[in-house]
């Protein structure tokens, strides 16, 4: 099975802290197969904190999704990931966008995710590496849902991670 995952960063080394869950996905059992660049990002949604950098990768896994979910919060944790204010500044943030082209609704756990398609932070690297992909919900393709996303923050690629995969 395949995933694109979202990770984000504002806190100390942000590029270290990407890497490093890059590093930690793998050793959960997620392949990563394919990267996209580094972006610098506005925040959205508490805008007084550091920008995020923000990458989208996409991961080959055996885990179902409820169990790609915890592997992806051990990794933030390995990171010293503290949820102390909702969307506030952070270590590492790994979140699931896209699991091959399922849906799934449990507690606790949507795929895709709720807000991706309305995130330039998201799409903008997932476009890259996935352009033609289409969102089990809406029917569209990556390129398209960029094309449409209402989202006026700043996204801007800075570099990249030339060692993944």
């Amino acid at each position: 099975m395949f995933a694109y995952l979202a990770l984000g960063s504002n806190l100390g080394d942000r590029e270290a802290y990407l890497r490093a869950g890059l590093y930690g996905l793998a050793r959960q059992g997620v392949e990563i197969v394919r990267c996209a660049s580094i972006y610098a990002t506005e925040p959205k949604d508490v805008p007084d904190q550091p920008w995020f950098l923000n990458t989208v990768a996409l991961g080959n896994t055996n885990l179902e999704p409820k169990l790609l979910l915890q592997a992806c919060l051990a990794v933030e944790a390995e990171q010293n990931r503290r949820r102390d204010t909702a969307k506030g500044p952070r270590t590492l943030d790994i979140d699931i966008i896209l699991y091959d082209s399922r849906i799934v609704r449990e507690t606790g756990l949507t795929i895709p995710h709720p807000r991706f398609s309305s995130r330039r932070f998201v799409l903008d690297p997932l476009a890259e590496i996935a352009p033609g992909f289409i969102d089990p919900l809406s029917g569209k393709t990556i390129r398209v849902l960029l094309a449409e996303c209402p989202d006026d923050a700043e996204v801007q690629r800075v570099g990249s991670f030339q060692d993944f995969p």
